[in-house]
């Protein structure tokens, strides 16, 4: 909290998540006013999980090559007008469950494009030792609201209607509008022109696909999010199966879940610091699993509203922990897409378990889909023996700033390529085996920063003479390329240099490849410039 701007946006938040609790329990009550199908009334929660699902690495990519503070104004100036026309259309009686599906489609829409600039704008707003707190207090605030947000909404909506619930919501974004537009956030200047769009895509996708830690997170937040997600989903059917239920009651189970986050979260770090992570994940697994049972096999309410505790408890323990082990398992030039492919495994679990676990419960009833989703729970902590969260902040993934772009004899753009890079080294007989281990680690750590068709060449005639090849496909990627050098990978290069022979660095090839060249292509600047 004494990071000014982060206490503004935090407060302001605050607001944001009130409002749109009490949309959602608006928007899930509505439809249970609308319809009597366990299938729609699941599809709520889908709907505004699907878009995330669908949006995030797209999100993701723009906030890591655009201003983030833009596209987070304009997610929500989007998300208010969104609000106020399903307010409008309420308020005349013509919503239908598909259009009210459609519309919390959209908000979905909007949260996908803000969640992924808003999660990697922690580690602009505090300094990393502080960003697993930032995650925990972001957790805690939410579920502040969490507690009273569904109360007042069920409130709400019992007194003055769905409609009303809606305007709060749209009233909502105004606080955190005006935070955002004060917020004045420093960035770093920019040293290449702004990597395209699709490959900014491909750029996160690749970098996850060749991060086992990323890989295991995402697997597990998936599975959690499918199987956790009946709770929520299922819920307004749990509240509407009492004679006493009502939309106030409905309300009073989501203020006990979010009491549980609450005590989650402000227990997260004495539990974080005598356990491991996968010990927390499949406490959390195990939590949400008791709630799922209790809720499924029993009929009293205030079992229900107990078992909605540690439901919250796990629901917290176990998200703020993922997140975390992504935003420090990852560096500040693609953090944005990781995160947003974390919430698209995340949210598109929560997607299609609230599609599946709705038909089950209107085909094989309530309580089996309930039950069958504790089940799977269950299962997700098994799952831990074979497929561990990893630790966070094991290494250094800030950036080595040591890249000086090498002064060039011929008069390249931006976009000229490709380009093929050969580092030759002289290696030792017994080194080869530490080189080639080496190598392995520096071939996914090229492929993985932009590089493709990797090889590494022994000469025939010189046995100790070895050469690393790959290409890149423009000048500014090979520069992005190695911009994107962490303190951890530079270890692999030290730990090379110091297998070379010799008194000078690995010799460093930089070509371009040619086929033909036009007469405005690649004029040598011999005579044009002084070469240093």
């Amino acid at each position: 909290m004494r990071y000014r701007d982060f206490r503004l946006l935090w407060s302001a938040t605050l607001v944001s998540n009130f409002g749109g609790l009490v949309q959602a329990v608006g928007a899930a009550w509505l439809m249970t006013q609308l319809t009597d199908s366990a299938t729609l009334i699941a599809l709520v929660q889908a709907s505004n999980t699907l878009p995330i699902m669908l949006l995030a690495i797209g999100a993701g990519a723009l906030a890591d090559i655009f201003d983030r503070k833009t596209l987070l104004m304009g997610a929500l100036i989007f998300m208010a007008v969104v609000s106020l026309a399903l307010a409008a259309v309420a308020w005349t009686g013509g919503l239908t469950p598909w259009l009210l599906l459609g519309f919390t489609f959209l908000l979905g829409a909007g949260q996908a494009v803000y969640n992924p600039p808003w999660q990697a704008s922690m580690g602009d707003l505090v300094d990393r030792k502080d960003l697993p707190a930032a995650v925990s207090l972001n957790s805690v605030g939410f579920n502040l609201m969490r507690s009273v947000g569904p109360a007042a909404g069920g409130l709400i909506v019992a007194t003055l209607g769905a409609s009303a619930a809606f305007a709060v919501n749209a009233i909502s974004y105004l606080p955190l509008l005006g935070a955002m537009s004060q917020w004045k956030p420093k960035l770093a200047p920019r040293v290449t022109t702004p990597e395209p769009f699709m490959a900014a895509m491909g750029a996160g996708l690749r970098y996850v696909a060749l991060s086992p830690n990323l890989l295991r997170v995402m697997s597990r937040g998936a599975l959690f999010g499918f199987a956790a997600i009946a709770v929520l989903a299922l819920l307004p059917l749990v509240a509407k199966s009492h004679p006493e239920g009502g939309s106030l009651l409905f309300g009073g189970l989501l203020g006990c879940y979010g009491v549980g986050a609450i005590g989650g979260a402000l227990l997260n770090p004495r539990i974080r610091a005598r356990l491991n992570n996968e010990n927390v994940v499949r406490m959390a697994f195990a939590g949400f699993a008791v709630s799922a049972l209790v809720l499924g096999q029993t009929q009293s309410v205030w079992l229900h509203a107990a078992a909605m505790l540690p439901a919250g408890a796990s629901w917290v323990l176990a998200l703020s922990l993922f997140n975390v082990t992504v935003q420090l398992s990852t560096p500040r030039w693609v953090v944005a897409r990781a995160l947003a492919l974390y919430q698209m495994a995340t949210f598109g679990g929560m997607a299609a378990g609230a599609w599946i676990w709705g038909m089950v419960a209107g085909t094989q009833g309530l309580d089996a889909a309930l039950t069958a989703a504790g089940g799977v729970l269950l299962l997700g902590a098994a799952i831990g023996f074979w497929l561990r969260a990893p630790e966070f902040g094991a290494v250094d993934l800030d950036p080595v700033n040591r890249f000086r772009e090498p002064a060039l004899m011929l008069d390249l753009r931006g976009r000229s390529g490709p380009i093929m890079v050969m580092v030759d080294y002289r290696i030792d007989q017994a080194d080869v085996p530490e080189f080639l281990r080496l190598m392995q680690r520096r071939r996914n750590i090229r492929r993985r920063d932009g590089a493709r068709n990797w090889s590494l060449l022994r000469d025939l005639e010189h046995p100790d003479q070895w050469s690393e090849s790959y290409h890149i496909a423009t000048w500014d990627e090979y520069v992005r390329h190695n911009l994107r050098r962490t303190k951890s990978d530079a270890e692999v290069a030290v730990a090379l240099r110091a297998l070379h022979k010799g008194d000078t660095d690995p010799l460093v090839h930089r070509m371009i490849e040619r086929h033909t060249v036009g007469p405005q292509d690649d004029v040598p600047l011999v005579g044009k410039i002084e070469i240093p």
